[in-house]
C-alpha cells in the first residue's frame, strides 16, 4: 500500500482537507471467487464510503452464486471475450457483457458471473461500500441452477 507520505493523526490514510494518490492494496481472492485489486478502499485510503478499484474473474471460472447486502456495484468491462451474468430470484435471467460495457448490479439482486473463454474478464469497478470483504452473502442452494 502507498499513501500521500503526509500522514495525519487520524490514522493511517486518512486526510484532512488534502486529495491522496494511492498505489493501492494487495490483491485478494473474494469470498465469492472473483480477484480483486483494490485502489481506493477504506484499507488503502481511509475511505468511508467508496471502493474502486479491478475485477478479474480468470478464464473457465465463474463466482458463487451471491448478493452484495449492502451496497450497489457498478463494472465496465476493459478486456477479456465475454461474460455471462445471472441474475433474478431463480437466477432465471442471462445477460452476455463484452469489453466496452458497464454493468449495475443493485443491492440485494442474487449473482453468478461465469467466464467460458480463454481469456480473464477484467473489469473496472466500484461500489459504495469501502471495506475489502463486502457484504457478500453466499446462496449456495443456488449454485446449481447456472449451467
Amino acid at each position: 500500500m502507498t499513501i500521500s507520505e503526509e500522514r495525519t493523526d487520524a490514522g493511517p490514510g486518512f486526510s484532512r482537507g488534502k486529495a491522496l494518490v494511492s498505489k493501492g492494496d494487495a490483491g485478494y481472492r473474494a469470498e465469492q471467487g472473483s480477484d480483486y485489486l483494490p485502489g481506493i478502499s477504506a484499507e488503502s485510503v481511509g475511505s468511508t464510503a467508496l471502493w474502486l478499484g479491478i475485477a478479474t474473474i480468470p478464464p473457465g471460472r465463474r463466482t458463487k452464486a451471491h448478493v452484495h447486502a449492502r451496497h450497489e456495484t457498478a463494472f465496465y468491462m476493459l478486456s477479456g471475450e465475454e461474460l455471462e451474468l445471472w441474475s433474478g430470484d431463480e437466477l432465471q435471467h442471462r445477460d452476455v457483457v463484452h469489453p466496452g460495457d458497464y454493468l449495475y448490479i443493485p443491492a440485494n439482486v442474487l449473482h453468478v458471473a461465469v467466464n467460458r473463454g480463454a481469456q480473464p474478464a477484467v473489469f473496472v469497478g466500484a461500489r459504495n461500500e469501502p471495506t475489502a470483504q463486502e457484504s457478500v452473502v453466499l446462496y449456495p442452494e443456488m449454485d446449481s441452477r447456472v449451467p
